[in-house]
């Protein structure tokens, strides 16, 4: 470039760079000077930690929580419920409700048949059954024991976690 054309491309560069500074700019003086005349607002300072305590573990020589004790009423409180006398009738032919869960069943209605009563309980394939006390119905054992004209009270044998069995009642309401 020679020297007329230098003078020429820095006279037109100072010409735009005098016309970006121009008034333009005030509103981002004024909104500079407002955040700086603004408080400063203090940041809290971080929570202290307390440091971690170690736990020491001193119970080595003491009995296992998973084993059984050697003697006391743990043990008695098993003996008995082993030896309640309750316990399902393995040798009973089982009875087309027994496949079913319980919460699975709805009792649909009544039946009145020469003086005796049934219920009617439809299982969760669709079928309708009728049933009369004595029939069992359920997967826990349930044996029925009464029949109103709105639920059907049964007896379930379920195990009781230590080995053996106990009894527990248990209804089939009649749905809608």
């Amino acid at each position: 470039m020679d020297r007329p054309g230098r003078i020429v491309w820095l006279l037109s560069l100072s010409a735009m760079v005098a016309s970006c500074s121009g008034g333009q700019t005030d509103d981002l003086r004024q909104y500079t000077e407002e955040v700086r005349a603004r408080q400063n607002t203090r940041v809290e300072p971080l929570p202290e930690f307390k440091p971690y305590e170690t736990f020491l573990y001193q119970a080595g020589e003491l009995r296992s929580p998973f084993r059984p004790s050697a003697g006391g009423a743990p043990d008695d409180i098993l003996t008995e419920s082993r030896d309640n006398g309750v316990r399902p009738d393995s040798n009973r032919p089982r009875e087309a409700l027994e496949s079913f869960p319980l919460d699975t069943l709805r009792m649909v209605g009544t039946l009145d048949q020469g003086g005796q009563s049934w219920a009617l309980v439809r299982a969760n394939d669709g079928t309708i059954h009728r049933v009369q006390p004595g029939n069992h119905l359920g997967q826990n054992h349930g044996k029925i024991v009464n029949i109103t004209e709105y639920e059907i009270e049964l007896v379930e044998i379920v195990p009781d976690g230590l080995g053996g069995w106990i009894e527990r009642q248990a209804s089939l309401a009649l749905s809608e």
